[in-house]
């Protein structure tokens, strides 16, 4: 249950990533109508927006790979076929995203009252809006690692009990 509601949630996050990338083209064209054809003024703001845009589809994106298991997961050697080993190439991939994404809530809150006293240069917006993304995203890594991770260990054990009974 707890797995088909995490599913959900980074459903919805795709859904998000889409509505994002096409806000990014509004600032973004602005950007290139403005520079080569004199056609609209030059707004510096939408240099910060597309900014602001774009590290939340970074920050938001990386939380969709490490659902699908394919972000901070280098294969120097070759999938195991065994339940054991297995356990542990996955356990330790899990275990560093759970750990880094525990490192990113915990100081990114410092991060994010740091970005709470400062505003941007041509929005005046507050920075918070895109410094609250670390302890947010590492609050979710930690949360889809830790899931995965049980996953993992489930798995072996199915598998474990699986070789066990064959082996009587």
């Amino acid at each position: 249950m707890i797995g088909r509601l995490l599913n959900r949630f980074c459903t919805g996050l795709r859904i998000l990533l889409g509505v994002l990338m096409g806000l990014l083209a509004i600032p973004v064209a602005m950007q290139v109508i403005s520079r080569y054809t004199g056609l609209i003024p030059t707004y510096l703001w939408t240099e910060e927006l597309a900014t602001f845009i774009f590290v939340w589809i970074v920050m938001i994106g990386s939380v969709v790979a490490v659902w699908d298991g394919t972000h901070f997961d280098v294969r120097v050697i070759p999938d195991a076929q065994r339940p054991l080993p297995r356990l542990l190439q996955n356990g330790v991939v899990h275990i560093a995203i759970l750990s880094f994404g525990l490192m990113f809530a915990i100081y990114g809150i410092e991060y994010a009252e740091f970005g709470s006293k400062q505003r941007s240069v041509m929005m005046r917006a507050n920075l918070l809006i895109t410094h609250v993304s670390l302890p947010i995203i590492g609050s979710i890594w930690t949360v889809l690692a830790g899931y995965r991770l049980i996953e993992a260990i489930a798995e072996y054990r199915r598998a474990d009990g699986h070789i066990a009974g064959d082996a009587q």
